[in-house]
């Protein structure tokens, strides 16, 4: 069994940078994924990294966040510049598998870290 866990939340302030580490114990995963629910809205896949380090991003993050993997350690990273108070909310570490270009976070979920961004 797969079983993520999520740290390095916190608080900081607008424009600053964090970076959150998902550590991944069981077997090694295929991909992973960073996923967020801001207050009122639904679920957002903030970004994904493959089995080869390919990845993805929500629009909305491209250029500020950036997704890395270590396989020796089996971690996923999620650097995270430029904050802004819209991207405060609980973030999630989703261990799955890409079918097609779908990713299906079917392995095991963390059970997130919190990031507050002040303005």
């Amino acid at each position: 069994q797969v079983r993520p866990v999520e740290s390095g939340g916190g608080l900081v302030q607008a424009g600053e940078s964090l970076e959150l580490t998902c550590k991944i114990s069981g077997n090694i995963f295929p991909a992973a994924g960073w996923y967020r629910q801001p207050l009122g809205k639904q679920r957002e896949l903030v970004a994904t990294i493959n089995r080869l380090g390919r990845t993805d991003y929500l629009d909305s993050v491209k250029g500020l966040f950036t997704i890395s993997r270590n396989n020796t350690e089996n971690t996923v990273y999620l650097q995270m510049k430029t904050l802004k108070p819209e991207d405060a909310t609980a973030y999630y570490c989703a261990t799955g598998a890409f079918i097609g270009a779908n990713y299906h976070p079917n392995y095991g979920w963390g059970s997130g870290t919190q990031v507050t961004v002040s303005s």
